[in-house]
């Protein structure tokens, strides 16, 4: 006689080992079953489909071999089937469609084969897809579903031919689209224009060929882009999010041509306009600009031999490249800040003050004041702008210029209305919803990858933690303060350095040995992630006597989670499902712990943690959720 009542086992990362036995399916009361990271062998057997209440099921990263029993379509209840990281064989079952309430389907890192059943499209409360790394041949049918709800679709590492099918640009809730490392042929579809919600779009490693819509600069949050290695020609587009990518989007299309910064040559033009062209452009521009440039030149002399004190217009307005930048002079910075007065204090750092200031053109900034009476300002002030001048990302403070003389120094910044995140985690006047939360965990991620990986050298921050998380009037997040800041050189994985970021968030091998590495700023993620939950500073008073942040939050789980929670927190969720609410929870904070082990090997890397905070999106949306400004990767 089968066990009726509900029931959730959770025996993950036990080392279990041996077959799951058949016995399995008579426990009737079967919820939830969890048999995740463990050691076990065998097939899942067909009596799995006597658990007809089950709602989860879990036997990711185990060693299953054989086929998906097509038993497993009675499970009219499940929401969530993972049974990715096995040696699954055979091919995906046609009656999968049966399971109508599924939304959340990993089957990637198998062994399957074959096309992909056509009627896997017809899921329509699925989020969350993810076929990859698997032998899955043929073509994608142009007769698929529309998908309205799909947010992650994983289909690389197979072997897929043919074009892709236009229809996908219907999908209008995708953030995350991967296709790479297939063989699609054909062009990137207009209809990709569509997905306006589209974070991460990967076509690389394919036979694509056609020009890059343009379509695609319609696409407001589009952060991540790789169509590298394929056979793609004519200008790469420069508008919308293309202005924040770089050449490694576009490696290996040897026809592609555009601006420089893409690593292509310049589109060909006709010889007889160019030649026109560039001569106006001598007369009208070139010209005036050389006279205007002598003629400054001379004035700057001039009042150099006139003026003293600080009211000199800046000596130096290079710390930035030139081109891009505006001119601002000491004067229009003292007038914006009103003599950078108290009032217009935003906050006090390691290095100087942060004022906000309103320039000539009404354009509010925060303005950077070094102390130069401080060890190590000038030090910090080139790092910053060695590390500003490189790069350019949706979710990092734009820097607008410098001022500099020989006793001033003050770097001009995006303001950032909405303040900190440690504003909003300590002041009893704010607090944020768990969306708004995942939202900037999202957003900081997303800075941090675009940082490690988004050009040839990475860039360390060094010094990560809420004060230095900013946020817009959209709430959206911004990673600023580059004063400590690393670029670490091609082909390095880790460098030392003297200057020490803030106790409480640095790595142990960075407070240790001074090595810094794109690990030590995951560690510095995965504690203001815990931070984040629990609204505890890592620097509290009860973290004493070796006890740590850390191990308060590994303590709690998986049964006490609510006990760290941040109260606040709770209150504002109020009424939503508790054990939907302790599971999203629970996987951040886990989160939160791998990113910030000990030892740096063993950490995440932060493009896994934004495929992770995704699968915890989808959870999230499971009560009929949406985002109110953007969606994730």
């Amino acid at each position: 006689m089968g066990l009726q009542g509900n029931i959730s086992p959770h025996i993950g990362k036990c080392q279990i080992r041996g077959h799951i036995p058949m016995g399995m399916g008579f426990l009737k009361g079967l919820i939830w079953l969890d048999l995740g990271d463990n050691n076990l062998t065998g097939n899942i057997p067909s009596t799995i489909g006597g658990l007809e209440r089950l709602q989860r099921l879990h036997l990711y990263n185990n060693m299953i071999e054989g086929l998906i029993p097509k038993e497993i379509c009675q499970l009219r209840n499940l929401g969530e089937l993972d049974l990715s990281n096995n040696k699954i064989s055979g091919v995906i079952p046609n009656c999968i469609s049966n399971l109508s309430l599924l939304q959340d389907l990993q089957l990637s890192s198998n062994r399957l084969e074959s096309p992909i059943p056509l009627n896997i499209w017809g899921l329509e409360n699925l989020l969350f897809l993810d076929l990859s790394s698997n032998f899955l041949s043929e073509h994608l049918s142009s007769n698929m579903t529309k998908l309205d709800t799909l947010e992650y679709l994983n289909l690389s590492r197979n072997e897929i031919t043919g074009e892709i099918p236009s229809i996908i640009g219907a999908f209008e809730s995708l953030s995350y689209l991967d296709f790479s490392n297939n063989s699609f042929q054909g062009g990137i579809p207009q209809s990709f224009g569509n997905l306006k919600g589209l974070d991460t779009l990967n076509l690389s490693y394919n036979n694509m060929s056609g020009a890059i819509p343009k379509s695609l600069e319609a696409l407001p949050f589009l952060k991540h882009l790789n169509l590298s290695f394929n056979k793609l020609v004519g200008e790469i587009p420069f508008g919308g999010p293309f202005v924040n990518f770089t050449a490694e989007s576009f490696l290996g299309n040897s026809a592609l041509c555009g601006n420089p910064i893409f690593g292509v040559p310049p589109c060909p033009t006709n010889p007889t306009y160019q030649k026109s062209k560039m001569k106006d452009i001598l007369l009208k521009f070139i010209l005036p600009v050389i006279a205007s440039i002598i003629i400054f030149v001379m004035l700057v002399y001039l009042l150099r031999r006139h003026c003293k004190g600080n009211t000199e217009i800046p000596t130096s307005l290079n710390a930035l490249p030139a081109l891009g930048y505006r001119m601002i002079s000491y004067q229009e910075l003292c007038q914006g800040t009103n003599n950078f007065c108290e009032s217009n204090l935003l906050g006090v750092g390691g290095f100087g003050s942060v004022y906000k200031g309103i320039l000539s053109d009404r354009t509010i900034v925060a303005v950077k004041v070094l102390s130069l009476q401080l060890s190590g300002t000038f030090k910090s002030f080139d790092a910053e702008c060695k590390v500003l001048r490189t790069i350019r990302h949706r979710n990092l403070v734009k820097v607008i210029t410098t001022c500099t003389n020989p006793e001033f120094r003050a770097l001009v910044l995006e303001y950032m209305p909405k303040g900190s995140l440690e504003k909003w985690l300590y002041s009893h006047n704010y607090c944020l919803d768990l969306l708004q939360r995942i939202n900037i965990m999202v957003d900081v991620a997303s800075a941090l990858d675009y940082l490690h990986h988004g050009q040839s050298e990475s860039i360390l921050h060094c010094d990560l933690k809420p004060t230095n998380i900013l946020l817009d009037e959209d709430m959206v997040a911004h990673v600023g303060d580059f004063g400590i800041a690393k670029i670490l050189l091609e082909n390095k994985d880790a460098t030392h350095t003297k200057t020490l970021g803030t106790i409480g968030y640095i790595a142990p091998e960075y407070g240790f040995e001074g090595k810094v590495s794109i690990k030590t700023d995951v560690y510095s993620y995965g504690i203001t992630l815990l931070e984040m939950i629990t609204r505890k500073k890592p620097t509290d008073d009860m973290f004493v006597g070796g006890f740590t942040l850390r191990q308060l939050v590994n303590a709690s789980i998986p049964d006490r989670i609510m006990e760290v929670v941040d109260g606040g927190l709770l209150r504002i969720e109020d009424g939503r499902d508790t054990i939907t609410l302790q599971s999203i929870l629970s996987s951040i904070m886990d989160l939160g712990l791998r990113c910030s082990e000990e030892l740096p090997d063993t950490r995440m890397d932060i493009k896994d943690v934004l495929v992770k905070l995704n699968k915890i999106k989808s959870t999230f949306f499971e009560n009929g959720n949406r985002v109110p400004r953007h969606t994730l990767p």
